[in-house]
């Protein structure tokens, strides 16, 4: 099968997107598969306004309709409603083509948290992008029923998948004191919710990876903080494995790739009990959901950490892969094999 995806974000980015995308990229070519990214890699660009660090593609539909035709897919995947996104929309709908699209990002509500724009009317932009469509690819059940709900027609599930070898339980560790460490990893950014971690009154010190907007400033009101700043994978799983629990504030993500990283760590995850990590996390050994934080974050120190490695087993970039696969649609004329060559 010839697979083209298309995205508005990519490398340099780094962000649950950028790694869903190469690890499913990695999958696909190894089942034998051919896939090309349609990014802004290529094109003019200008940062997007509030996420200076993603690069938007100034292009017409021409440039990504040329594109589009020297690969030739069989199938085509767009993966995010920016600029390219809506213009790829543009040449499928044009032609009378069947393709896929993904909801990664829960984009109302990260409008909403900084511009106050009611969530309803982003949600009918996204319906009308979406809808079009022939399948719309949700990380978990909640956000796949919260998506039908809102009218999206075709929701369906498509998994994440975690590295097992390179975030393990085995490996270095930071040097540390003996009192708990509680870790938070991601974006810096009001809709993350980062405040409502940093401000728990919780035993011993609190870590904090990532970059974004809001990093100037929580940096000037938590003084106590350890700060990290981006790190890459092997790094970031030093500091996954040399915590004791790795904190989720956030109430507006789809999934969360970085609880089943920290859980693959042996780290236990607490959290909130909202989409995201209700499916990722639940009732099970790899973590605790309170609407108390603090008592999350208490309660999870005394997982075993054998048992939270465990939880995060189940969840293989493989299976996610095919399940993605399974999703697509043969562009007119073109049969797909969806398993190995």
């Amino acid at each position: 099968m010839k697979l083209m995806i298309v995205t508005d974000a990519w490398e340099p980015q780094v962000n649950g997107v950028v790694r869903t995308l190469k690890m499913t990229v990695r999958e696909l070519e190894r089942m034998g598969h051919e896939v090309a990214l349609l990014s802004p890699q290529g094109f003019r660009t200008l940062p997007c306004p509030s996420y200076p660090e993603i690069e938007l593609a100034l292009t017409g539909r021409g440039g990504v309709e040329r594109r589009i035709d020297a690969f030739g897919p069989e199938a085509l995947h767009i993966a995010t409603e920016g600029p390219l996104g809506w213009l790829a929309r543009g040449v499928a709908r044009r032609r009378g083509w069947p393709f896929t699209t993904a909801y990664h990002s829960r984009f109302p509500e990260y409008v909403h948290a900084r511009t106050r724009l009611p969530t309803a009317w982003s949600y009918a932009l996204l319906r009308r992008f979406h809808n079009a469509g022939h399948g719309t690819l949700a990380p978990t059940p909640a956000i796949v029923d919260d998506l039908r709900q809102r009218g999206f027609r075709h929701a369906a599930w498509w998994s994440r998948g975690v590295d097992l070898q390179m975030f393990s339980p085995e490996g270095d560790r930071l040097p540390r004191g003996d009192k708990p460490v509680f870790l938070y990893v991601g974006r810096l950014a009001v809709e993350k919710q980062v405040d409502a971690f940093l401000r728990l009154d919780l035993p011993g010190e609190k870590w904090v990876a990532g970059e974004g907007p809001e990093r100037a400033r929580l940096e000037a009101r938590y003084p106590g903080v350890r700060w990290f700043g981006v790190l890459d994978g092997p790094r970031l799983a030093v500091l996954y494995r040399s915590a004791d629990v790795k904190v989720f504030p956030s109430v507006t993500d789809t999934f969360g790739l970085v609880m089943t990283e920290a859980m693959a760590c042996g780290t236990p995850v607490a959290a909130f009990p909202v989409p995201g990590p209700i499916d990722v996390v639940g009732r099970s050994a790899g973590g605790v959901l309170d609407t108390d934080l603090r008592a999350a974050c208490l309660a999870a120190l005394a997982l075993p950490r054998d048992a939270v490695r465990r939880h995060a087993e189940q969840y293989s970039w493989a299976r996610a892969t095919q399940q993605f696969a399974a999703a697509l649609r043969p562009l007119p004329g073109r049969t797909l094999a969806t398993a190995a060559a």
